[in-house]
């Protein structure tokens, strides 16, 4: 079905962005990322200022689904995001996209106050390869929370250095 959908016209999805219930905005937003059709990446970005953090959420995870760089810098904006639900969601997004450009907006992250997001976004930057994670992720090795030690332990051996 999806393989269907990357042709298919996505303006009803896209409407329904719009509409004034959430539980329809949010599976416009699901099935927009499923379509594969990119040509949902604009429409999607624009759902990341929902007043709804769910939309939000979702449509960050659809951009994720997408996996175009042409979505980085929204989802960039989204790591500052109220709700952590949707941070975690950028974080998993930009770690599927794999964008280098997100590299110095997830090392601020690893100051956030939320465990979730500093160990989301030490293993993205151990994915993302980028050396410039290095001293920041160092800096980790002393976080109260052992899975945050953990996750930027392994981000680091995954950058080749040792902590």
């Amino acid at each position: 079905m999806i393989f269907l959908l990357h042709f298919a016209d996505i303006s009803h999805l896209v409407a329904e962005l719009h509409d004034p219930t959430i539980k329809k905005r949010r599976a416009a937003a699901t099935l927009l990322g499923k379509s594969g059709n990119l040509s949902a990446i604009p429409p999607l970005i624009e759902a990341l200022s929902d007043t709804h953090h769910l939309v939000r959420c979702e449509s960050v995870q659809a951009l994720g689904r997408l996996g175009d760089s042409s979505a980085v810098k929204g989802l960039i904006v989204c790591l500052d995001d109220t709700d952590v639900e949707v941070r975690a969601a950028a974080i998993a997004a930009i770690g599927k996209i794999k964008d280098r450009d997100a590299v110095d907006p997830l090392i601020r992250c690893l100051c956030d106050k939320e465990i979730i997001i500093r160990t989301g976004a030490a293993e993205v930057l151990g994915k993302l390869g980028d050396r410039r994670a290095i001293k920041p992720l160092k800096t980790l090795g002393h976080d109260r929370f052992s899975e945050v030690r953990e996750a930027a332990a392994e981000a680091l051996r995954r950058l080749q250095v040792r902590s």
